[in-house]
């Protein structure tokens, strides 16, 4: 179903996750819940995956992972303080170790000049803090975009249960 080299990267995640006893949730938006699927297509993933919040609405940003509507009107549903925000909320309402965040443009409409259409936020919450990353992968096409999406938020979720 996904690439060879997203599955590998499930793999890592679920393992060291694993090894670590974590638990982790996912919070979406341009990936539509691809994150969680990748994740779940692991055998034994249901050790380590506890849930995956697709929050594609403002609306369901604030009400399913407590991020302030204010923020959002504020800064736009695709930025650093909503990724952050988005990640330390389903950290919360899921009770996990790690949860990762996912909020962009995937294309092929919607991009303005401050965020064109390639343009995600990525944050990882996880018990050292909430870290982020912005890529602007351009204009490589919707499904570009959210497979190039997908790696990025798993590669955080490796990195943070590798720093523990």
């Amino acid at each position: 179903m996904f690439p060879d080299d997203i599955h590998d990267l499930a793999n890592a995640v679920i393992a060291a996750a694993g090894a670590r006893g974590w638990t982790l949730a996912t919070a979406e938006s341009c990936t539509g819940g691809l994150v969680a699927g990748a994740l779940t297509a692991v055998a034994g993933s249901s050790t380590v995956v506890d849930r995956g919040f697709v929050t594609y609405s403002d609306a369901a940003k604030s009400e399913l992972l407590g991020v302030p509507a204010g923020l959002i009107v504020e800064h736009g549903a695709v930025s650093e303080p909503v990724a952050r925000a988005m990640a330390s909320g389903a950290r919360e309402r899921a009770g996990v170790d790690l949860a990762v965040s996912i909020t962009g443009v995937a294309g092929p409409g919607g991009g303005t000049a401050d965020k064109p259409v390639g343009r995600v936020h990525f944050a990882c919450a996880s018990p050292s803090g909430v870290e982020h990353t912005v890529c602007s992968f351009g204009e490589i096409g919707r499904e570009g975009v959210r497979l190039a999406s997908v790696r990025v938020a798993l590669a955080m979720l490796q990195t943070a249960c590798d720093r523990g």
